[in-house]
């Protein structure tokens, strides 16, 4: 990196009451924002019909968790947009930039109209602003863990930086609570009509809130003292990705701190609701409740590892946090099945299917715009599988063989030898025998154990949590001021976009092609693996505060 010039001592530090005044008004205005960026995913079933082909329904909700991810993936580039206005012009000014910019785009999603009425253009639009929201979301989170970190002295920045990472949860919850609400209030095909757009819409007004809260922010006053001094960076881009030592904070921050956090707090939080609904076949109301109860159980321990991380660091969190993830999120997930869907539980283990067939007629069934057809005997009986929701193994058989669907010991056809298959004959075959062996169209809410499901979720939470609560901190500290929101932002939404943003759609891919239900786990345990060891030698011990200047003093 260049040689950024000293930001030099002399700066005030800020008083405890405008410490405690910052951290709320920072937290409560990016809640806002994470409660417009996830509404989507809590309307992921209406969105799916609305906006994509209904030729395969479990595929077009793929596609609409693809679209989810894409606001993932814009949002390294909102990092380097936002985070050099963020480093050459102001905190401030920023955030209210992106706040604008994540009404728009969201009070817009609620006005698009359907596949039904402008095919194609509807999805491609759609697309257009989770870009937009992603983008916007890019220059957030780095603004306001700078900001905040700004005005925190040695020593509690962990402490009140925690408070800012509760605001994802927080906004995941409100976001699911809303949708809970308007579902309540109507009929299931009313709110997949026009219910989830009033939500869209009505976001108007939170942002509003927002707005006037980051109206009342002053300026961060370490920006202000390297403004006055003339020690801001004039290439914040350049000095984040070219300089080699920058750069190398950079890769710790992404691949030691942010990948392991970013895919243990996505299948803690995002992917079980998509499990629990769409996998466990849990009504979406009760696993929305379920998983909002879990997120606000969790909270303080966020709170409490930012707390620990002024005192011992945060490696040895975020290292346990991997070796815990890597070997319990599977357990925990046959766990969070057992409790929220006992019959699918038994139903696969007394009695497993498995599709026979000749592998060559077995394809990738990925067609969310419903232009392909799927003709072959492997791929009517997979079809019907996923379409039943049954998890299904899959066995290879001679060229030319009959596919055939094992029901336990039950052998089910598709087509007799040397005719052509009957899909719907071999459909309500199919149906009718998954339903003797025990398979459930739904989860029974009778048999369902809501207090262990609220545990195995708050455990889950609970892991991604020992990295989630102390992230700020760590990567604040890691950054010298000058191009430290850059640094930050972009580093974080890397991290959480290529491999946490997809999670979701990734787990549910290989979850259809393999009928393994719990396919996508194993994403998500080598991922935490890999960053165990990466961190292992990269990070540093200690309380990283204790190392880094303090708004009082910035080194370059």
């Amino acid at each position: 990196m260049r040689n950024l010039p000293n930001a030099g001592p002399g700066a005030a530090e800020p008083t405890i009451e405008l410490q405690r005044r910052v951290m709320i008004a920072a937290t409560v205005g990016t809640v806002i924002e994470w409660y417009d960026f996830f509404m989507y995913i809590s309307v992921a079933s209406a969105i799916s019909v609305n906006f994509f082909s209904g030729d395969n329904p479990v595929w077009a909700n793929v596609f609409a968790l693809l679209t989810f991810g894409t606001g993932y993936l814009v949002r390294p580039f909102g990092a380097l947009v936002f985070g050099r206005i963020g480093d050459m012009i102001g905190r401030k000014q920023t955030f209210l930039t992106t706040i604008l910019m994540m009404g728009f785009a969201t009070v817009a999603v609620g006005l698009v109209p359907s596949y039904a009425s402008i095919g194609l253009w509807a999805p491609s639009i759609l697309i257009l602003l989770r870009m937009i929201q992603g983008l916007a979301l890019g220059g957030e989170y780095g603004g306001a863990a700078t900001y905040i970190a700004e005005h925190a002295p040695q020593g509690r920045r962990g402490w009140l930086t925690s408070w800012l990472q509760t605001s994802a949860p927080i906004g995941f919850v409100l976001s699911m609570l809303s949708v809970y609400l308007m579902r309540a209030s109507m009929t299931p095909e009313a709110f997949n009509d026009w219910g989830w757009r009033i939500l869209f819409i009505s976001s108007v007004l939170p942002l509003a809130i927002s707005v006037w809260i980051r109206l009342k922010l002053q300026e961060s006053p370490l920006f202000l003292k390297m403004k006055n001094e003339g020690t801001l960076s004039k290439s914040p881009i350049s000095d984040t990705l070219r300089a080699w030592p920058n750069l190398k904070r950079v890769l710790i921050a992404m691949f030691a701190m942010v990948v392991p956090q970013s895919v243990l707090l996505v299948g803690a939080q995002i992917y079980s609701l998509v499990f629990l609904t769409g996998t466990a076949k849990v009504d979406p109301q009760i696993a929305s409740l379920l998983v909002g109860a879990a997120l606000m159980l969790t909270l303080p321990v966020m709170i409490f590892f930012g707390w620990l991380s002024d005192r011992y660091g945060t490696k040895i969190f975020i290292l346990a946090a991997c070796v815990i993830g890597t070997f319990t999120y599977l357990p925990l997930y046959k766990a969070l099945t057992f409790y929220a869907n006992p019959a699918l539980y038994t139903a696969q283990a007394v009695v497993p299917v498995t599709v026979a067939a000749d592998a060559s007629e077995c394809s990738f069934q990925f067609n969310p715009v419903g232009t392909a057809k799927f003709t072959t005997g492997c791929d009517i009986a997979k079809n019907a599988l996923i379409r039943f929701g049954a998890p299904y193994s899959t066995r290879s058989e001679a060229k030319g063989a009959v596919a055939t669907v094992f029901v336990g010991a039950r052998a089910i056809p598709v087509a007799t030898a040397g005719q052509a298959p009957d899909v719907a004959a071999f459909t309500g075959k199919l149906k009718l025998a998954l339903e003797e062996a025990g398979y459930p169209n739904r989860a029974d809410p009778g048999a369902m154990n809501f207090g262990m499901i609220i545990l195995v979720l708050a455990a889950l939470s609970t892991v991604a949590g020992m990295i989630f609560g102390p992230l700020a901190s760590a990567m604040t500290d890691l950054f010298p001021p000058q191009v430290r929101y850059t640094s930050v932002s972009f580093s974080y939404h890397v991290g959480n976009g290529y491999f946490g943003g997809l999670l979701p759609a990734i787990a549910a891919a290989f979850q259809i092609a393999s009928g393994d239900i719990y396919a996508g786990l194993y994403y998500l345990m080598v991922v935490s693996a890999i960053s165990f060891f990466l961190g292992l030698f990269w990070l540093r011990s200690g309380p990283a505060a204790a190392k880094v200047p303090s708004v009082a003093t910035a080194a370059a």
